[in-house]
C-alpha cells in the first residue's frame, strides 16, 4: 500500500511513523487506520526493531477522528469505523518490539487512544491529552475507556472522560498518562535515546516482558505469577540469557542479536 497520510522511515532500526494530514490536525479517518495497519505489518514482518510515532506540525499528534468523516456515516458505517480502530489499536499494541508515543500536540479522541496502545508515551510541553467525545454524544471508540482507567485508574479516567475536558502535558505525566515533558526540541531526541538504551538489552527478553505485563493484566495475581514463572524459565534457558549472564561475569557488553 502506497502511504499518503503517514510518513515512514527507518533509521537505525527504529521505524518512525508520522501522521501527516495537519491541515485537519492529522485526525483519523478510515485511510489513515489503513495505512496505520499497513505500518505495523511491515513492523511485524522485521522492517525495524522499534516503532516511534508522533505528528506532524506543531500543533498535534492526531487531534482525534475525523468529525467531518464521522457525521457522514450511518450507523452501520458508525460501528465498522470502531471496529477497525479497535483491531489497529489492538495489532500495534500486541507488536513484539517496543512502541513509544512522542506526543507533539493534541492527542484527543482517536488520538489520545493510539498513545494508550504504545509502550511508553512521552510529550511535549505544548502536547494536551484527552478523550472528549461525550461532548459529541460519542464514547471512546478505539479501546479508551478500557486502556485508560488501566493506566491513571478509574477514578481520573472517568473525570477525564465524563467532564470531556482536556488536560495539559504536566497533568497527563502526574497522573501517569505520560512518562516525561520536553521542550519540542527535545521530544523525539529524547524518545529516541530512550528506543537506544530498549535496543541494546536482550529482543527475546524485551518481547516476553511485554507479553507478560498484557496478558498478566487480565489475570488474578497468582495466575499471572504463574505466567511470569513459565516466562522466566523460558528466558533463562534461552541462548539470549547465557550471552547476556557471560558478558557480565566477562565484565563487556552483550552481543544480542535483534531480527
Amino acid at each position: 500500500m502506497d502511504l499518503q497520510n503517514l510518513l515512514w522511515q527507518v533509521e537505525g532500526g527504529i521505524g518512525l511513523v508520522t501522521f501527516n494530514r495537519p491541515s485537519v490536525l492529522n485526525a483519523l479517518d478510515a485511510r489513515t487506520l489503513d495505512e496505520l495497519d499497513e505500518v505495523v505489518g511491515r513492523v511485524e514482518r522485521g522492517a525495524a526493531r522499534a516503532l516511534l510515532l508522533t505528528g506532524a506540525g506543531e500543533r498535534a499528534f492526531v487531534a482525534g477522528a475525523d468529525i467531518a468523516a464521522l457525521a457522514r456515516m450511518s450507523a452501520e458505517q458508525g460501528r465498522a469505523f470502531g471496529e477497525r480502530g479497535h483491531a489497529v489499536l489492538e495489532r500495534l499494541e500486541r507488536l513484539s518490539v517496543p512502541t513509544v508515543a512522542a506526543v507533539n500536540g493534541f492527542a484527543l479522541g482517536g488520538g489520545c487512544e493510539v498513545a494508550l496502545a504504545c509502550d511508553l508515551v512521552y510529550a511535549s510541553e505544548r502536547a494536551r491529552f484527552g478523550l472528549p467525545e461525550v461532548g459529541l454524544g460519542l464514547v471512546p471508540g478505539f479501546g479508551g475507556t478500557q486502556r485508560l482507567p488501566r493506566r491513571v485508574g478509574s477514578m481520573r479516567a472517568l473525570e477525564l472522560m465524563l467532564t470531556g475536558e482536556a488536560c495539559d502535558a504536566a497533568r497527563a505525566r502526574e497522573m501517569g498518562l505520560a512518562l516525561e515533558v520536553l521542550p519540542p526540541d527535545r521530544l523525539l531526541p529524547h524518545a529516541r535515546e530512550q528506543v537506544g538504551k530498549i535496543l541494546t538489552r536482550g529482543p527475546a527478553a524485551v518481547a516476553q516482558v511485554k507479553r507478560l505485563v498484557h496478558a498478566g493484566a487480565a489475570l488474578p495475581l497468582a495466575a499471572a505469577c504463574e505466567l511470569e514463572r513459565q516466562g522466566f524459565a523460558a528466558a533463562f534457558a534461552s541462548g539470549e540469557a547465557r550471552e547476556g549472564l557471560l558478558a557480565f561475569l566477562e565484565k563487556r557488553p552483550p552481543r544480542f542479536l535483534w531480527p
